[in-house]
């Protein structure tokens, strides 16, 4: 097993680590992954994505988590935690991505209990998220205790241009 390190990071780490973000990013597109941008899409083309994360860190709108393998930048997903104030206990899971030469060590599984312990850390009981109906992510959210709460169809397009419908999950933390 590799060394695995999962971590949050700060304002500053998110912009050191840009190029390992958008390097993450880049190939879960290419690799199909229905994540809000359409294929081709370069590294470079990431990097305005991820700037705009690192300023919701800073606002403190946002939590990111990322996987480190032997100390490479290979996974992360986001908390959203910029609710309105009639929202106080819940947040957003957004992109869990994992780059494809670093599947099958568990890092999804590993992202999300991080994700769901900062959520809780934060006092936010309620977690929803979203993803592409009959896509591998799908089922990992099953998987993982999440509630189906319904299916949008053709709500998205695959990276590809193909329309796809967006299942919604939700999950109740303890208090």
């Amino acid at each position: 097993m590799p060394d695995v390190n999962i971590r949050v990071l700060t304002e500053e780490e998110t912009r050191a680590a840009l190029p390992a973000l958008a390097e993450i990013l880049s190939d879960c597109v290419e690799g199909g992954a229905s994540v809000g941008f359409m294929q081709p899409f370069p590294p470079e083309d990431a990097l305005p994505f991820w700037e705009g994360i690192a300023a919701a860190v800073a606002r403190e709108d946002a939590v990111l988590i990322v996987a480190e393998v032997d100390e490479r930048m290979v996974g992360t997903v986001q908390l959203g935690i910029g609710t309105m104030s009639n929202q106080p206990h819940r947040a957003d899971v957004k992109k869990l991505l994992v780059h494809r030469d670093a599947r099958g060590f568990g890092l999804s599984r590993l992202l999300m209990e991080k994700a769901e312990a900062e959520a809780m850390r934060r006092g936010r009981r309620v977690l929803v998220l979203d993803t592409a109906t009959g896509e591998p992510a799908e089922a990992i959210y099953e998987r993982f205790g999440w509630m189906r709460a319904g299916i949008v169809p053709d709500y998205a397009l695959m990276p590809d241009g193909r329309y796809c419908g967006t299942t919604f999950f939700y999950k109740h933390l303890p208090s």
